[in-house]
């Protein structure tokens, strides 16, 4: 038995690289998802950077909720590079090659800018809730001081338990396979390849999603209960609509990245194949990015007159 273990260690080679196989199963369009994905980037960049320039510059969006719009636009710039530039570069070169310290830092981040906007989200919510049901208190409850601690806690609370969570994962032994038939290294198909007892590892995982996807999550919901209770009590439907208008695009941005998020640490792994796990990722990694500027200027009037000046101006 003990010659047997020898053996069985002696074959095991241990990896130092992994590969990711990203969209090799589709060699001929390679270059066509090159182009996509690089307007897409293109587009995500082009589209937070004008949100973040016009909340800064514009006198009427010196508010908490263009404050906190502000930050979340720099989070999606954030969290869309740490993913992106590497897609490209390895559909560019046709290969996946990274390191395991690149692939932990490459999940490190993307970790924490996810987390981050999971926090921030709730912040939001917590905003519009003051604003809408307590609106005499809004300015004392909302101040700067209240704002820029919210945004430091959304940037900072989840660094040591994402650290933490990495560590744990590149501390376990790889080896066999070192090929990752995704796009990035996130968490479900890294594990895969982990040799001995993950058991562990995804408890962790579980638990840390509780605090930083369920637990915001749950708060937002009782937010948005509370809202909604107090916008039926307007008595005018044009009063309704002005209240509801102001969280509407928040609470699509909401559904769409906590749906795509629970899907994808959530779900059973028997019940997801690697083929749809990396179109899910796709959808939170790159489309919702790509919407969310999108909802929230096209369904926000207080924006659309503020790029309509700044073009004016411009145009002078």
């Amino acid at each position: 038995m003990e010659k047997q273990l020898k053996s069985e260690k002696s074959n095991m080679t241990t990896i130092t690289e992994f590969v990711l196989l990203g969209f090799s199963d589709i060699p001929n369009s390679q270059w066509i998802l090159f182009g996509i994905f690089l307007v897409i980037y293109l587009t995500i960049l082009m589209c937070n950077s004008i949100i973040i320039l016009i909340t800064r510059i514009d006198p009427v969006l010196q508010t908490p909720m263009y404050f906190f719009l502000n930050n979340f636009s720099f989070f999606e710039i954030c969290y869309v590079t740490v993913i992106v530039p590497r897609m490209l570069m390895d559909l560019l070169t046709q290969k996946g090659n990274i390191s395991l310290v690149a692939c932990a830092a490459q999940m490190c981040f993307f970790l924490l800018f996810g987390s981050s906007e999971c926090l921030l989200l709730t912040a939001m919510a917590y905003d519009r809730y003051v604003a809408i049901c307590n609106p005499l208190l809004y300015p004392l409850v909302m101040n700067h001081k209240v704002c820029v601690q919210l945004a430091i806690a959304s940037w900072v609370s989840g660094v040591p338990v994402v650290i933490r969570q990495i560590c744990q994962i590149f501390s376990l032994p790889f080896c066999g396979s070192n090929r990752i038939n995704h796009f990035f290294c996130d968490i479900p198909p890294v594990l895969k390849l982990a040799c001995g007892d993950t058991f562990p590892n995804e408890i962790a995982i579980y638990l840390t999603s509780l605090v930083f996807l369920m637990a915001p999550l749950l708060l937002i919901v009782i937010s948005y209960k509370k809202i909604i209770a107090n916008i039926l009590k307007i008595s005018s439907a044009s009063g309704k609509a002005k209240a509801f208008s102001t969280c509407s695009s928040h609470l699509t941005v909401v559904v769409l990245f906590y749906g795509t998020a629970i899907i994808t640490y959530w779900q059973p792994k028997t019940n997801q194949s690697e083929g749809t796990g990396k179109v899910i990722s796709l959808f939170y990694t790159i489309l919702i990015p790509t919407l969310n500027p999108i909802i929230y200027t096209l369904r926000n009037k207080d924006i659309m007159v503020a790029l309509r000046k700044q073009l004016s101006h411009l145009l002078r």
